[in-house]
């Protein structure tokens, strides 16, 4: 892993989230390092989109605040700083791939960046030459995730939160996009991701955060989460059991 930039980004203190009785988020707090990728894993409904939802303020969250600096980022204003790409959505599915992303360079004021070598650079990674022409309706899964990763990373917010970026991706492919993405953050884009696959958080993450129950129960580096898991030289997905 590369050295971390110790600089904070966010402090998220006491993010809480209740649908009706049940709460989704309760007191969850961690921080987001520059220039880091940094992974929020859990089990199926510990509250991971959640999380990105209220962060994003897409969700009115029911307690809690997130600071950028000293200062608490309102809502309304987080879109300056981060961007959001959700799981399973088709962006303008009659629409071709070329178009979505020429569109949504516009759209995120890239599209002079996103027509030279950023285009270049990630199309190339992702492959996007193979679906150029087709429309977003009739991509595989694994296709569309490519040009949803193509989108996010086009757009020039400093802090990309995903959802799930290798669902759908063959080996082949989330290899691929895991070196890419970490090559990202070396030219200082912080990320942020929602992993269900614990061999790819273990790979990919220079820090975890460990939500369960909508609670944060451990967050740090994948070595510190073995150590504290009493599991030094387990396996990630063991280490995860342990802590959940």
């Amino acid at each position: 892993m590369a050295s971390l930039s110790l600089t904070r980004m966010l402090t998220v203190r006491g993010l809480s989230k209740r649908f009706g009785p049940v709460w989704a988020l309760r007191d969850a707090s961690f921080h987001v390092n520059e220039g880091e990728v940094l992974g929020l894993i859990g089990p199926n409904g510990a509250g991971k989109s959640t999380v990105f939802q209220c962060l994003a303020g897409l969700l009115p969250s029911d307690g809690g605040e997130v600071l950028s600096g000293q200062r608490e980022l309102e809502p309304g204003k987080r879109s300056s700083v981060m961007l959001f790409l959700p799981d399973r959505i088709t962006p303008w599915p009659d629409q071709t791939v070329d178009f979505v992303l020429d569109f949504a360079a516009h759209a995120f004021g890239a599209a002079q960046s996103w027509a030279g070598s950023a285009r270049g650079e990630t199309g190339q990674v992702l492959r996007l030459h193979e679906l150029s022409g087709k429309r977003m309706g009739q991509l595989s899964k694994g296709q569309r995730k490519r040009v949803l990763l193509a989108m996010a990373l086009c757009a020039p917010q400093p802090l990309t939160l995903m959802d799930e970026p290798f669902d759908g991706l063959d080996l082949r492919h989330a290899r691929v996009v895991a070196e890419y993405l970490r090559a990202q953050s070396r030219t200082g884009r912080t990320l942020f991701l929602s992993i269900h696959d614990m061999h790819d958080a273990a790979r990919v993450c220079d820090r975890l955060v460990l939500l369960n129950e909508g609670t944060v129960v451990a967050e740090g580096t994948p070595d510190e989460l073995r150590v504290r898991a009493q599991k030094p030289g387990g396996d990630f997905e063991e280490v995860f059991l342990a802590l959940t």
